[in-house]
C-alpha cells in the first residue's frame, strides 16, 4: 500500500512526507507516537482561550529564501523581531548582551570606550562566542566577558545542562554570543516570527494530502521491525524508504546504553491580568530554579483571550522515565562515539535514512530541519 513510511510527524517527517507526496507521487504512511502531530512545535489552547506552545515556546527564523517560501505554502507568518531579556538582579536587560546592553551596565564615558575598542577587535556587527571573548588578551574586553559570564551565561549554562560551560561543546557555547550592535534581536535573520493561526494548523496543511495517511497513537516498534539488515512492516517485508526521525537509542532498546540528553518540565500557570511581566520571554541567568519564562500572548501577538498564560522551565537529565522527553543532546567526544554506535546498525538498511535532531542526535533550528528533509526528500 505504502512506498514510504515516515516516523514522526514533527517539523522533519511533515516536510519530507509532503515532498514525497506532492513532488514523487509517493504513497506514505507517516507514524506518529504522540496522539498529535507537530512535534515539539505543538501548539493548541489552553483552558482560558490562550494560544501555548505545549512544549517551550518555538520562533521560526531563517534567511533561506527557498525554506521561508517552501513553509509559506501551509501558513500566513506574525513576523516581529524576537527580543529577549535576562533578570540580572532587578534590572533586565537585553540577550544577547550587546552595545545597549554594555550601556545600561557601565557608565557612558567607560561604556563608550569598551564599545570602540570592541568595534575596533571584532568589527561591528560581529557575534563572538563568550569563552572566545574571555581569550581576548586586552584586560578591559576580559572584564565585559567575565561579567557577561558570571551574570548571562555561567549559572544559566549550568542550570540548562547540569554541566560547567568548560564541559560543554563549542557548537553549544557558540549559540551564546556576544553581539557588537545595537541590534536587541535574539536573532539576526531575515524572516522572524511565527504561524499566524498557530503551528499546529500549518502541519495539518502540510500532511493534508491525498497520498498522505497519518497514524497518530501509535508506537513504531510495534508496526516495524527488523531481521538483519531487512525492513518489516506490520509483519511483512517492506522494499521502500523508510525516514526515521526518533531516538535511535530507543529504537534499538538502548542496547549499548542509553544516550545523554538534557529534559525539560514545564510548569504553566495562568493569570487574570493582562501581562505578567511585559516581555515574551526572560531568562533567570542568575537566580531561581528555572531558566526562563516564557509569556505567550508576547509571542503570538494575540488579541482575543482574556489573562495571560505563562511558563517555567526546569531542565533536568533525561532518563527515558514516562512522560520525559528527550530535548537536547549533551555533544561531546564520548556520547558521539556511543551514537556512532547505533547508527552503525543501520549502515546496511540502504532504505533506512535519519532524520532531525533525535535520530542524528545533532541540534537542529526550524529552518536548517525543514532544508535537510527538503534535500533529503529530493534525493530520494
Amino acid at each position: 500500500m505504502y512506498d514510504c513510511v515516515v516516523i514522526g510527524a514533527g517539523i522533519a517527517g511533515a516536510v519530507a512526507a509532503r515532498k514525497l507526496a506532492e513532488e514523487k507521487g509517493k504513497k506514505v504512511l507517516v507514524i506518529e507516537r504522540r496522539s498529535h502531530i507537530g512535534g515539539n512545535c505543538y501548539d493548541e489552547q489552553d483552558d482560558y482561550g490562550v494560544l501555548i506552545h505545549n512544549y517551550g515556546p518555538h520562533i521560526f527564523h531563517t534567511g533561506m529564501e527557498e525554506v521561508f517560501s517552501y513553509l509559506s505554502r501551509f501558513t500566513d507568518w506574525y513576523m516581529f523581531g524576537h527580543e529577549v531579556v535576562a533578570k540580572v538582579g532587578e534590572s533586565l536587560i537585553p540577550v544577547p548582551f550587546n552595545l545597549n546592553t554594555l550601556h545600561m551596565v557601565y557608565e557612558k564615558e567607560k561604556a563608550d570606550r569598551l564599545e570602540k575598542k570592541l568595534i575596533e577587535t571584532y568589527g561591528e556587527g560581529s557575534r563572538v562566542p563568550i569563552m572566545k571573548l574571555r581569550e581576548n588578551e586586552d584586560a578591559d574586553i576580559r572584564e565585559i566577558a567575565q561579567y557577561v559570564y558570571e551574570n548571562v551565561f555561567l549559572r544559566y549554562t549550568m542550570k540548562q545542562w547540569g554541566q560547567k560551560p568548560e564541559e560543554i561543546s563549542p557548537e553549544v557555547t557558540g549559540r551564546v554570543p556576544v553581539l557588537i550592535s545595537y541590534d536587541n534581536r535574539y536573532f539576526q535573520d531575515k524572516y522572524q516570527g511565527v504561524p499566524k493561526e498557530g503551528f499546529t494548523p500549518m502541519f495539518e496543511k502540510m500532511l493534508a494530502h491525498d497520498n498522505i495517511t497519518v497514524r497518530c497513537g501509535i508506537d513504531c516498534k510495534d508496526v516495524l521491525s527488523f531481521d538483519g539488515d531487512d525492513i518489516y512492516l506490520e509483519g511483512e517485508q517492506f522494499f521502500g524508504d523508510v525516514i526515521y526521525t526518533g531516538a535511535l537509542d530507543e529504537l534499538f532498546d538502548c542496547r549499548f546504553g542509553r544516550l545523554p540528553y538534557r529534559s525539560l518540565r514545564f510548569d504553566f500557570e495562568h493569570y487574570d491580568k493582562d501581562s505578567y511581566q511585559g516581555h515574551s520571554v526572560v531568562n533567570y541567568t542568575v537566580s531561581e530554579d528555572f531558566t526562563r519564562i516564557t509569556e505567550f500572548k508576547f509571542l503570538t501577538g494575540q488579541q482575543d483571550a482574556d489573562g495571560t498564560t505563562i511558563v517555567k522551565e526546569y531542565p533536568f537529565a533525561y532518563t527515558g522515565a514516562a512522560g520525559e522527553i528527550p530535548y537536547y543532546a549533551i555533544l561531546n567526544d564520548e556520547n558521539q562515539a556511543l551514537y556512532e554506535k547505533y547508527r552503525a546498525l543501520t549502515n546496511g538498511m540502504k532504505k533506512f535514512h535519519l532524520l532531525g535532531r533525535l535520530a542524528e542526535y545533532k541540534y537542529y533550528n526550524i529552518d536548517a530541519m525543514t532544508k535537510k528533509a527538503m534535500e533529503l526528500a529530493d534525493s530520494l
